[in-house]
């Protein structure tokens, strides 16, 4: 049960997310993908810095990047299309690594649940992780959360092309509108792109 507007006890109530940050979180920085991977093989933390550059290279949302398998075609959970990507030497080497201590069989999901091993590691698991990474190499938190994964190669992409078609064709949108929303695109993006190109 709500209440109501006009309760006085409505307002005295606090908001759910007064003086927390809200709205999209940053893209990592090259530099601070680099700390990353420093700190994951500090730590030993092989299953890590696997996850971590899987989800750098595959753009994939949490939900179906969690749900990968040993062998697998991605098919996107929200727009219910596959999607493709290259995974880097980096990735790859992590991930085979991961792989084979991990053992298992080809449909085994490639980051099983510590709980149930039949289930794969859950949304809130890879959020926990993540903000244990970023805080790990002194990122404040709030500022970066799973999704800051999935938009950072994006991000890079389309500052050193500045081709937003060939961004959303790696995220799967079908809106280009929806592209610049994601990455953030502003006017000053558009000017700094316009004054780099001469004719």
């Amino acid at each position: 049960m709500g209440l109501s507007e006009f309760d006085p006890a409505a307002r005295e109530r606090v908001s759910w997310n007064a003086g927390r940050k809200v709205g999209a979180k940053r893209a990592l920085k090259p530099r601070q993908i680099w700390a990353l991977r420093f700190f994951l093989d500090q730590h030993r933390r092989v299953r890590d810095r696997a996850l971590f550059d899987l989800a750098i290279d595959s753009k994939l949302r949490g939900c179906d990047l969690l749900k990968i398998r040993t062998r697998a075609t991605v098919v996107q959970q929200k727009t219910g299309r596959p999607v493709q990507f290259e995974l880097m030497d980096d990735a790859r080497a992590s991930l085979l690594k991961w792989l084979e201590l991990q053992g298992g069989s080809l449909e085994d999901y490639a980051f099983p649940s510590r709980t149930d091993h039949a289930a794969h590691i859950s949304k809130r698991q890879y959020a926990r992780l993540v903000d244990e990474w970023v805080t790990g190499i002194g990122l404040p938190r709030e500022d970066y959360g799973t999704h800051s994964l999935r938009r950072t190669k994006a991000s890079i992409i389309y500052k050193a092309t500045g081709k937003l078609r060939a961004v959303q064709i790696l995220l799967g949108y079908t809106k280009i509108e929806s592209t610049v929303r994601y990455l953030g695109v502003d006017v000053e993006d558009a000017l700094t792109l316009a004054e780099g190109t001469e004719i």
